[in-house]
């Protein structure tokens, strides 16, 4: 039965946010708002959304482990399997898109969170810092915006801005109706399970979680490789992890003390940071992440994972 609520959950997290970013995106169009800052603010704070609100309802039902699992081991799916998964189909090139300073930019925030989880539990003037520094972040990306280097896809734009009010209104309610029951399952199944099989709240975070959560992410780039416009989706994956870390857990640390588990700064952030540092060259160098290269990402998570369980 916990199977299923996660399950459940998991779906109805999924669907909801869908249907928020799609109603969002539209109404923004509706109301002559630049379709720049539509994809700086609304699309990336609806995706953020299925995380976010799994992160709060774990502090506020006290499972914390779940909180954090969810933040960091979203970030290593990321590299590791969101990136590894669509290379299989077309080689990664971020040639096209410049993210040198939006990687330095995670890598930073990455260090950070390792400082402030050894400093923890997280409370209110960690919230604050990485919340301060979220803000930063929201204005550089606000001037990269209107310079035209952030940018929605033009048939968006046309397919939800023609959509009529009463649509757009209905995706809104659905999405905000459906986000937070979602969470509210995922996390009791999430917590159940770890129950159950004996398994800790901070493994299930990190795999069943944070992956399900990263599903919006993984199903948008294995579209954008089939379509052969992955080289979008490499700055997404940056983005999200920079959202991660400075929103998500700023925001859960409002809600209460946020302890961290120790076996977080004995292994995992270490992974979470070394997942990070494998695309350096990608970034850097301009590397380009064949096959080969996605078959060594995905074997990078696969051994991550066995090692969750096996410890």
């Amino acid at each position: 039965m916990d199977l299923v609520l996660a399950l459940a959950g998991l779906a109805l997290l999924l669907v909801a946010g869908d249907l928020l970013v799609r109603g969002a995106v539209a109404l923004s169009l509706r109301l002559g708002i630049p379709a720049l800052v539509v994809g700086l603010t609304v699309v990336a704070f609806g995706t953020s959304a299925p995380e976010l609100l799994v992160s709060v309802q774990a502090v506020l039902r006290d499972a914390p482990a779940i909180a954090v699992g969810n933040v960091v081991g979203s970030n290593i799916a990321n590299i590791l399997l969101v990136l590894g998964l669509p290379a299989l189909i077309a080689a990664v090139d971020p040639r096209e898109h410049d993210t040198r300073r939006s990687y330095l930019m995670m890598l930073a925030a990455s260090v950070l969170l390792i400082a402030l989880c050894f400093l923890g539990p997280l409370h209110l003037w960690h919230a604050a810092v990485l919340l301060v520094l979220f803000g930063l972040m929201l204005a550089d990306m606000a001037r990269d915006a209107y310079r035209g280097r952030v940018a929605i896809p033009e048939e968006v734009q046309e397919a939800e801005g023609r959509a009529p009010l009463s649509r757009i209104l209905l995706l809104l309610a659905l999405g905000l109706i459906g986000l937070p029951l979602g969470a509210d399952l995922l996390v009791d199944g999430a917590v159940g399970i770890a129950t159950s099989f004996g398994v800790s709240e901070a493994v299930i975070g990190l795999t069943l979680v944070a992956v399900g959560t990263s599903l919006p992410e993984l199903a948008t780039t294995v579209m954008a490789a089939i379509r052969s416009r992955i080289d979008v989706a490499f700055g997404n994956v940056i983005g999200s992890n920079l959202f991660n870390i400075l929103f998500i857990l700023g925001v859960t640390s409002l809600f209460g003390p946020v302890p961290i588990d120790p076996v977080f700064l004995q292994r995992d952030l270490w992974v979470m940071l070394a997942a990070s540092l494998v695309i350096l060259p990608v970034v850097f160098r301009g590397w380009r992440v064949n096959r080969l290269g996605g078959v060594a990402l995905l074997a990078g998570y696969g051994a991550f994972t066995y090692l969750l369980f096996a410890t």
